[in-house]
């Protein structure tokens, strides 16, 4: 991966094949719920819930840093295991975590390019039986870093004063107003379009039609065209910010952007606000 700026945090199913029983590596599988690891997973991943694990249970907010500590106790995370996080959409959930890992200082963790996805198409190993948890680590979390997580009052505030470039990863059709979330998804706003001033670029494009990250170069176009630069100030969001953890990574880790921050509260935040200001139509969009 060594086109990309920080390449090191990506690495191919032949790394992870050779690496299964490596003791310094887990393996996990993130995917909204565990049904597609349940069907078969990489032998000797475990599983990570969107839905139940890397959310807080009660609040909107992503887990606290004693939760945080908890999950990787269970998991039999040390501070220096090399985390390998792969999963379905594409690795949506899996960017969500190793997004929030990153908020809480974990070292060494890494994307399986191409995620599940590439795994299955290239036939290898499935296993239909439940990994069993390592024993525990006594894990220790940084305080979280906030420079990575953007708020309704930042973006807020970047909104009104300009200079920071708003990338809504979402569908056209989300973007433009037209529909107010995928089909069959529950968590919704009750009003549809983007933060105006936003550009749309869907968090797809930066794929391959097998799930792994276009090139440096692919990429550097697809987001120059919406304005980013290395040294200027962006923010991704979405609907619920899973999406978006996707772009942020894409946008500050393979392409180097300095300062990249994920709003996950995103639109469903932005969306039901009383009085926020609203866009709709085609807007901005970036070209593949």
């Amino acid at each position: 991966m060594a086109d990309y700026i920080h390449g090191e945090v990506l690495v191919a199913t032949d790394w992870v094949t050779q690496h299964q029983k490596d003791p310094s590596v887990r393996v996990v599988e993130v995917d909204v719920d565990t049904a597609a690891y349940d069907e078969g997973h990489i032998p000797g991943a475990l599983a990570w819930s969107w839905r139940t694990q890397l959310c807080d249970p009660v609040v909107r907010d992503i887990l606290s840093k004693g939760q945080f500590e908890k999950l990787m106790d269970d998991t039999g995370i040390g501070n220096g295991t090399t985390v390998v996080i792969y999963g379905d959409s594409n690795n949506w959930f899996a960017a969500w975590a190793f997004w929030q890992m990153k908020i809480y200082g974990h070292a060494d963790v890494r994307l399986m390019n191409g995620g599940r996805k590439k795994w299955v198409s290239e036939g290898r190993d499935l296993d239909t039986v439940k990994t069993v948890a390592h024993p525990t680590t006594g894990y220790h979390a940084s305080e979280p870093d906030l420079s990575i997580r953007a708020f309704l009052p930042q973006v807020q505030e970047a909104y009104r004063n300009g200079g920071t470039v708003m990338i809504d990863v979402r569908s056209p059709q989300e973007f433009s107003g037209e529909i107010l979330a995928p089909p069959g998804l529950p968590e919704t706003c009750q009003r549809g379009g983007h933060i105006p001033g936003a550009h749309s670029v869907p968090w797809g494009k930066a794929c391959n039609d097998d799930g792994t990250f276009k090139t440096y170069d692919e990429l550097k176009a697809l987001y120059g065209s919406a304005g980013v630069e290395p040294n200027q100030p962006v923010i991704s969001y979405c609907r619920i910010g899973e999406r978006s953890s996707h772009t942020w990574f894409v946008l500050k880790y393979l392409l180097g952007v300095q300062d990249v921050k994920n709003y996950d509260g995103s639109w469903t935040e932005w969306g039901n606000l009383v009085g926020a200001p609203v866009e709709k139509g085609a807007g901005a969009a970036a070209q593949a």
